[in-house]
């Protein structure tokens, strides 16, 4: 296992450096700021952390 080849690794790291930079500090603030922060992945971005994960699209 390389957590350099999983695309979900690549999605968690930005959700967290995210995540960071909003130092949440109540359960509900946290919820509503994971929403926030999923809704700035783009289809193209998810689409390059396969692609830079290795798995060829066709």
């Amino acid at each position: 296992y390389s957590p350099d080849l999983n695309p979900i690794e690549m999605a968690f790291a930005k959700l967290k450096a995210h995540l960071r930079a909003k130092a949440i500090r109540t359960i509900d603030a946290l919820w509503q700021a994971i929403g926030d922060i999923c809704n700035l992945f783009s289809p193209t971005e998810c689409r390059n952390f396969f692609i830079a994960a290795g798995y060829g699209l066709t």
